[in-house]
């Protein structure tokens, strides 16, 4: 890594120094892999002069503290949001419309309330009746995570050239450019687009894809004719990032579902239709369909790699033994 690269503690520090802050205070509630992440590239990228942590767990808290990666983490409430023009909820979907609810009567004026939630339609149903006059609600979704959880396990990079979506009531307004602003200064890519648009498009290429893998992972385990030792000596590369997808946090899953039903379920009742014909493909010995079908998921690859969202290295870009 050089000294130059934007990975290196030097190359934080320089762009520190050189950058005025677009927030003076952020209030993260939630100190998960997300919020972690999001308070340490604030810090590395200068995006808020001050961190304050709010979570649930007071060892989450003690973990916080322990890891320097908040100005105050002391757990108070009052303390950690007076003064903040920046809140964050990073808490799991299903408790979001509580925790608002609690911290409602100590948002400032003009303050931006967001949240990273998966699900924006039931996030906005949950939330929006909380929110005191003169604050600004921007419901987003930075689209980035990793299968691991808890404050250690996040990393200031996690953002770096991922799409962090916004679905504001109004699209309009200086607030959500400022918004828009703090996730490009953590390295996102920002999209405008609804809560009913944004919660289609998941269902389709997060939460279904999720919902399979863990129903794959479940059938292996549950096949007599293979016992669990066998499932794991002998996984081959495809099951093996299935099971990475399927030791995502169990909390946040269930509520995601639960909380965008109605996608999920119409995109899984299309998948269920697609399967049928491909099963169809199979039993018929229709070859030509299965390359066409084939063919076509093959350029879907391609064009993800080609736009920077994931490696074009053999294996996704793991480490091998090189000796031979």
């Amino acid at each position: 890594m050089s000294a130059s690269s934007p990975r290196s503690p030097t190359f934080c520090r320089t762009f520190m120094s050189d950058v005025e802050p677009l927030f003076k205070k952020l209030c993260l509630v939630g100190l998960g892999l997300i919020g972690s992440s999001i308070a340490r590239a604030a810090r590395a990228t200068s995006a808020v002069g001050q961190i304050a942590a709010l979570d649930a767990s007071p060892q989450v808290l003690a973990r916080v503290r322990e890891l320097a990666i908040a100005d105050d983490a002391s757990g108070d409430v009052a303390s950690a949001l007076n003064g903040a023009d920046l809140v964050i909820l990073c808490t799991p979907v299903g408790a979001i419309g509580e925790v608002a609810r609690q911290i409602a009567p100590h948002l400032e004026r003009g303050a931006v309330l967001s949240d990273v939630g998966s699900v924006k339609g039931s996030v906005i149903a949950q939330v929006a009746p909380h929110v005191p006059q003169g604050v600004h609600f921007i419901p987003a979704h930075p689209l980035a995570g990793t299968e691991y959880s808890g404050p250690e396990a996040g990393f200031a990079t996690l953002f770096e050239n991922r799409w962090c979506i916004l679905t504001p009531p109004d699209a309009e307004g200086e607030a959500v450019e400022e918004l828009a602003e703090f996730w490009k200064r953590l390295g996102a890519k920002v999209e405008t687009m609804t809560s009913e648009h944004h919660d289609l498009a998941l269902a389709v290429t997060s939460h279904l894809p999720h919902l399979i893998a863990f129903n794959i992972v479940g059938t292996a385990a549950n096949l007599e004719q293979v016992t669990q030792s066998e499932v794991i000596k002998f996984s081959a590369s495809g099951f093996r990032d299935f099971t990475r997808i399927a030791a995502s946090d169990p909390t946040m899953w269930r509520d995601i579902f639960l909380a965008n039903k109605g996608a999920v379920l119409d995109m899984l009742g299309r998948f269920d239709a697609d399967l049928k014909s491909l099963q169809r493909m199979i039993e018929t010995d229709d070859g030509q369909g299965l390359f066409d079908l084939f063919t076509r998921t093959r350029a879907i690859r391609r064009g993800i790699v080609e736009q920077g969202q994931d490696t074009a290295a053999p294996d996704f870009g793991r480490p091998h033994d090189e000796r031979k």
